[in-house]
């Protein structure tokens, strides 16, 4: 079993990159976004789909950043045994570490000139957000993460952030490079920020369950996450109240914002939702938490799929 933990591949995809977590939490504003630009008439789907890239690429920095940090700040605490293993025995390095978040870095940016060019100027600026977000999560003077600011930061990055930025691209790439700036602060939908909502809070439910999780050695990290500061009840009831949130989000779309009841077909989802919080309600040992976090992050990509066929129709 630590032979196979070691191997390169495996070292690095099932312990640092997480596809089954960090792809689908990536991808589900995308589509959404691209959904609400066929819906307007405005798809592009080479922006969307480089936009994606950029997004998931920048996703994957952080989670080096993550662990990269935990291997500097905090090797006593046993959160990953796997790594520390990996790195007393040379299979992993800092240096490698440190180049593979640059690296992630670097090729985010490389996608970032194809969209400078079809959406200009504003393009950077949402790219050096995303990319510092990603980083102060858990790296810098101030992680986001130790000061107790994960749950918000997770739900403007994913929620807000991504989605309008997903759109802003395909838009852009329509119109004439002397409209960017307008359309990005001006001209931009109010929409595409609410259609995200409930993708944001998906992905605030994911961290909610890995911060139930390692809760012991976040503390003795000193990190002030929710079940740090406030205990596990007050977790659970911050869990159940988004996801009840996430959809009440449909109703609100159909009544409120021209959509047509297609948009309720996210409701299908709803039985994997229950199963998944009766879970965290019920579960509380780090073992029999560890699969909940790639299961939230597919409720959260089919979801956000079932809404973008809703919008579209």
């Amino acid at each position: 079993m630590t032979e196979k933990t070691h191997a390169p591949r495996e070292l690095w995809l099932h312990w640092l990159i997480y596809p089954g977590h960090s792809l689908p939490t990536a991808a589900a504003p995308v589509l959404v976004a691209m959904a609400l630009a066929a819906r307007d008439g405005v798809f592009a789907p080479l922006p969307a789909l480089l936009g994606f890239l950029a997004s998931w690429l920048i996703h994957i920095a952080g989670l080096f950043t993550d662990n990269y940090e935990l291997l500097v700040r905090h090797r006593s605490v046993n959160e990953h045994p796997e790594l520390i293993e990996a790195l007393n025995k040379g299979a992993l390095t800092l240096n490698g570490m440190r180049a593979a978040i640059l690296a992630c870095l670097v090729l985010a940016a490389l996608t970032g000139v194809y969209l400078l060019h079809v959406a200009g100027p504003p393009v950077v600026a949402i790219g050096l957000v995303g990319m510092i977000g990603s980083l102060i999560y858990a790296g810098g003077p101030y992680p986001l993460g130790k000061l107790g600011l994960a749950d918000i930061h997770f739900f403007i990055m994913f929620g807000l952030l991504a989605p309008a930025a997903a759109y802003y691209v395909q838009m852009a790439a329509h119109e004439p490079a002397s409209a960017y700036w307008s359309l990005a602060f001006h001209d931009l939908p109010l929409r595409a920020l609410i259609v995200g909502l409930p993708l944001g809070v998906f992905a605030v439910n994911i961290l909610i369950i890995d911060d139930i999780r390692d809760r012991t050695f976040d503390a003795a990290k000193g990190w002030r996450t929710t079940p740090v500061r406030f205990g596990i009840r007050f977790s659970r009831i911050e869990y159940v109240a988004l996801s009840a949130f996430a959809y009440v989000v449909p109703f609100w779309l159909w009544l409120s914002w021209g959509f047509d009841s297609s948009v309720l077909l996210p409701l299908i989802t709803l039985p994997v939702a229950l199963a998944i919080a009766r879970k965290v309600l019920t579960e509380d040992r780090h073992d029999a938490l560890v699969p909940l976090t790639p299961m939230a992050a597919f409720l959260c990509l089919g979801y956000s799929a079932l809404l973008a066929v809703g919008i579209v129709r």
